[in-house]
Formats: structure tokens, C-alpha cells, sequence
């Protein structure tokens, strides 16, 4: 009888263990810091539009969830958004020191090709340069 009880704990306890390991592990992994990674590509805002317009497979598989650098024109500010030469849109987490007309470099992750409205968005952005 006590030995039945014991691997039933034994049983109870592993199950529950792996259970948190699953829960924290997998589902809730920590947030990208997409300040802190490498960027996989550096490309000017016109040529990212273009490679977007050519072929939308091809450049999602080469930008998309990926780390870039943006070069470009700012066009407008609106609180945490730049827009770079009004074809690619940079969201910032904090209000950006960036005005209009300023050439920078940005960093981000790319999030995808709008069609709609024929821009690229960019989400936790920091300057590059």
C-alpha cells in the first residue's frame, strides 16, 4: 500500500515539475531586444519598398520578424512614429529626438509590407546612427 503511494507522488511530482518547465519555457519566453541583436541587413528605405513591390515572398522571407537597418530621409514625425522617405514607417518605443528632414539610420524589427497603404512598417526602432 505505501509503496503504491509513493510512485503516485513520485508520478504527481514529475508530472507537475514538467508542467512548470513547459509553462515558463515555452510559453513565456522574454521579449526581443531588438536594441541589443545584430542587424541581418542595411538598406536604404527605397530599396526595401522596391524589393517588396518586386516580389513580397522573397522579401518577407529575407525581412520579416528580422533585425535591419534603415537608411533613409525623415519625412514626417508623429510621437513615437518617423516615417523614412514616406515609404517606411518606424515605430518607436519612446518618443524619438528626430526631425523632419534629418537623413538617419534606424534600426528595427520588420513587421511587413502594408499594401494598402504601400509602406513598410517597422516596430522597436532605435537610431543606428
Amino acid at each position: 500500500m505505501n509503496r503504491k503511494i509513493i510512485i503516485t507522488l513520485l508520478v504527481v511530482v514529475a508530472f507537475v515539475a514538467g508542467a512548470v518547465y513547459f509553462y515558463n519555457g515555452y510559453l513565456y519566453k522574454d521579449a526581443r531586444d531588438i536594441a541589443s541583436e545584430e542587424v541581418t541587413h542595411t538598406l536604404t528605405a527605397q530599396q526595401l519598398l522596391a524589393d517588396y513591390e518586386n516580389n513580397m515572398a522573397k522579401a518577407d522571407s529575407m525581412y520579416l520578424n528580422k533585425t535591419i537597418a534603415i537608411e533613409g530621409k525623415v519625412t514626417e514625425v508623429k510621437d513615437s512614429l518617423a516615417i523614412l522617405d514616406a515609404v517606411v514607417v518606424c515605430a518607436f518605443s519612446t518618443t524619438p529626438e528626430i526631425n523632419k528632414d534629418d537623413k538617419i539610420s534606424v534600426k528595427g524589427r520588420c513587421i511587413g509590407f502594408d499594401e494598402l497603404f504601400g509602406e513598410v512598417k517597422l516596430d522597436q526602432c532605435s537610431r543606428n546612427d
